[in-house]
């Protein structure tokens, strides 16, 4: 009865062990294409938002570049749309919009000559929507989560393996007394 336990449990051993890295690993798979589904295919972007600043003033277009106040982590697409310089005490004077460039972090940026210290930019922006960033947070902290757990696996299979060549090893020598019945001598 003994030794019939113990060889189930070296089997349940053997099969949980490969049965685990099976799972972890078509979990992970499983996880990357949820992930991979909601940032690629767009479905969240229908609802993003485009609002429009008038006249953002204490502005400046020289050699320094000019971060918008507007700016944050959910924010793309800036579009300047108009450049006022104060020369008079009021913003009348236009610049050419071919003078500023505007990433899409919000840095102005000057592209022409000349400089101005005083200046009111209108611009737009399109703001994502909460799950669009959501997503984009999921997709990094998994894939930061793969690159952690990745540089283990080494580690954890080389375990694994010890495990399972002590089962075998286990399971041959069971099998081997059993096939010594009758305890002659050579």
């Amino acid at each position: 009865m003994f030794k019939s336990c113990q060889k189930k449990g070296q089997a349940a051993l053997i099969s949980g062990l490969v049965f685990g890295i099976a799972s972890l690993v078509v979990g992970v798979i499983i996880a990357f294409i949820v992930v991979s589904t909601l940032t690629g295919a767009n479905l969240l972007q229908d609802q993003r938002t485009t609002t429009t600043v008038t006249n953002e003033t204490g502005a400046w277009l020289n050699a320094t570049d000019y971060t918008l106040s507007q700016t944050a982590t959910n924010r793309l697409s800036y579009t300047l749309t108009a450049i006022w310089a104060n020369a008079t005490g009021e913003y009348d004077v236009s610049v050419p919009l071919v003078n500023a460039t505007v990433s899409s972090e919000g840095v102005v940026s000057r592209a022409g000559d000349e400089d101005y210290s005083d200046v009111s930019y209108s611009y737009t922006y399109v703001t994502k929507t909460n799950e669009e960033v959501s997503a984009g947070a999921m997709s990094g902290n998994l894939t930061s989560g793969v690159d952690n757990v990745s540089s283990k696996i080494p580690t954890v299979l080389l375990i694994a393996a010890i495990v399972l060549i002590l089962g075998i090893l286990v399971l041959l020598v069971g099998a081997w007394q059993r096939m010594r019945i009758g305890g002659g001598s050579i």
